[in-house]
């Protein structure tokens, strides 16, 4: 692996700091008006029972709250404690955003290895160690770990998805509406293998840099491992950046990925859901692969009784006919739009009757 420059268009202030040398860790922690939420946050940093040398690198991405007075006024306890604390910001009157922030908080950290912190979340006093002893095993991985959600109830099936999902499934149901499989608060991974991936895109708010960047890392030979302990309480609430992307920009992404990853790979394929999610799939995919889709299948009497869905072409190309059966009449590989823990279990005793594997016969994508 060959690393890679985090670059910087615009000026970065940080706070001057000893020669030391690197830590081992350090926590990246991007910051705008997190003021509500700092104290808790801080307070797990100081809290981890790691003991290493560990470092916590705050980027102030144009706060105009109290953010950074409280880091100011954190900065004595931590260093008391062992716990180096860098600041860095910049003048901009408005933020320039979380992958910016993310990438200047990198750049002026030492660490041989970042644990990437939300401002408004919350680790577990073993999470920098026990991410970190898995991390040096697995140099060329995301380490994720189990979170619980605050408030208690928020998001409860996308919860219990980051939580239950099976090692293998941490590779095969990375084409999901939810995300990366190991959610970007619990990252933690090596300077090196960040540096090889790439930095994180920085176009600002209503990007899922994220994914992008996840999906470069998978792309790039990466993997992901996930610690199976709760160390993070992940806070849900109106203000979070994550809101800011919309569902169109995951689409597009979604489906870009998969036709790389997946169709491009095979001659054929039944998309698993004759409704309005299995339709749009089938519409935004190149041409090349529509091509490839043999039948949509369901079990809604209605939707098969059809027989065909016919849809639009351009004047060069006929309109498709693509058969509607029941999904026992039809045969793999399958991609599916349904989604998951929504039916009672019927979906996924279905999918069960027909004995497939996952990431061969067929992919999630719902």
């Amino acid at each position: 692996m060959q690393e890679s420059e985090i670059g910087s268009s615009v000026p970065l202030h940080v706070e001057e700091r000893s020669a030391d040398p690197p830590a081992d860790v350090s926590i990246i922690t991007p910051m705008y008006n997190a003021e509500a939420w700092l104290e808790d946050c801080l307070t797990s940093v100081f809290q981890q029972d790691f003991d290493g040398v560990l470092e916590v690198s705050v980027y102030n991405d144009g706060s105009t709250d109290g953010s950074v007075g409280i880091i100011q006024r954190w900065k004595p306890k931590l260093e008391d404690r062992g716990i180096r604390v860098i600041l860095g910001g910049h003048d901009i009157q408005r933020p320039r955003g979380v992958g910016y922030a993310k990438n200047q908080a990198i750049r002026q950290s030492t660490g041989r290895y970042l644990c990437f912190l939300d401002s408004d979340d919350i680790m577990m006093p073993q999470r920098v160690r026990l991410q970190y002893e898995a991390a040096r095993h697995l140099p060329e991985n995301i380490i994720g770990c189990r979170v619980r959600r605050e408030p208690d109830g928020a998001t409860e099936r996308y919860t219990r998805w980051i939580n239950s999902l099976t090692p293998d499934q941490l590779g095969t149901q990375v084409f999901t509406s939810h995300g990366p499989t190991v959610i970007m608060p619990t990252w933690f991974c090596s300077r090196e293998w960040f540096c090889y991936v790439g930095q994180f895109v920085e176009d600002g708010q209503g990007t899922p840099e994220d994914l992008l960047f996840f999906y470069d890392h998978l792309r790039k030979g990466g993997g992901v491992h996930r610690v199976d302990e709760c160390l993070l309480q992940y806070r849900y609430h109106q203000h979070a950046a994550t809101h800011s992307v919309t569902e169109e920009t995951i689409w597009k992404n979604r489906v870009q990925f998969l036709e790389e990853r997946v169709l491009e790979h095979w001659p054929s394929f039944t998309i698993w859901n004759a409704g309005k999610q299995g339709r749009k799939l089938y519409r935004s995919l190149a041409p090349r692969n529509r091509d490839k889709v043999v039948a949509f299948c369901d079990v809604d009497a209605n939707k098969i009784s059809k027989g065909f869905y016919t849809f639009e072409e351009s004047e060069e190309r006929p309109k498709p006919r693509i058969p509607v059966l029941h999904f026992t009449e039809t045969k793999p590989p399958f991609i599916i739009c349904v989604k998951l823990d929504l039916t009672g279990g019927g979906f996924e005793d279905n999918l069960r009757s027909l004995n497939l594997t996952e990431g061969e016969d067929y992919y999630h994508f719902s």
